[in-house]
């Protein structure tokens, strides 16, 4: 899916209507959000929001992908393989955390739209993943991995892990959670991988 047309609207107008997606999708959700709505709040016309986006699907697709941050925070170093994964998996949460709303209306959305769900997942930049392969790395050279460590492998666990308690069990992920999950699964699992996966 792409937009209407490259043209690029005034900087500050176009933040308007992005800042006004954001809030109706968080507000209402994908499926109760109107071009109209958004129009209505960005104080624009819905001719200049189709002059730059085919419609609520690009638009909503431009802000997930381009403008909103939910990305891997910078790599802890705190000695050990448990506090380094603890680090991390709290930054990860706090990042979620802040968008929680908008990440269960968005999934919510993509369930009722397979075209908003094919759109968003074409477009959705790859993660970088650097900060975890550098933690992984960090442990193999302590001695406490025997080998690397697949990061993309270990953060599908992670994602899974945040997933089920946020929307299966609607359960905070705080500081019990985030102990079990390292504990638990996480660091054995790092184990077992760089004994015998080997990437």
């Amino acid at each position: 899916m792409g937009t209407a047309n490259s043209r690029r609207l005034d900087p500050a107008r176009e933040q308007a209507i992005l800042d006004a997606t954001l809030e109706l999708l968080t507000e209402t959700g994908f499926d109760r959000m109107s071009v109209d709505q958004i129009a209505k709040r960005a104080g624009a016309s819905k001719a200049t929001i189709y002059r730059r986006w085919a419609g609520k699907a690009d638009l909503v697709v431009d802000l997930i992908c381009n403008r909103v941050e939910i990305d891997i925070p910078p790599a802890p170093d705190t000695g050990s393989l448990r506090g380094d994964l603890l680090a991390a998996l709290g930054a990860i949460c706090d990042a979620i955390g802040r968008r929680q709303q908008l990440i269960i209306g968005l999934v919510s959305a993509m369930l009722s739209s397979p075209e908003l769900a094919g759109a968003v997942r074409d477009h959705m930049p790859g993660r970088d993943l650097s900060g975890l392969a550098y933690l992984l790395g960090n442990a193999v050279e302590r001695g406490e991995l025997t080998g690397p460590v697949d990061p993309r492998a270990l953060f599908s666990v992670v994602e899974a892990l945040v997933w089920r308690r946020l929307i299966v069990l609607g359960e905070p992920v705080d500081d019990a959670f985030m102990a079990e999950a390292v504990d638990r699964v996480l660091l054995p699992l790092a184990k077992t991988w760089s004994g015998s996966m080997g990437t």
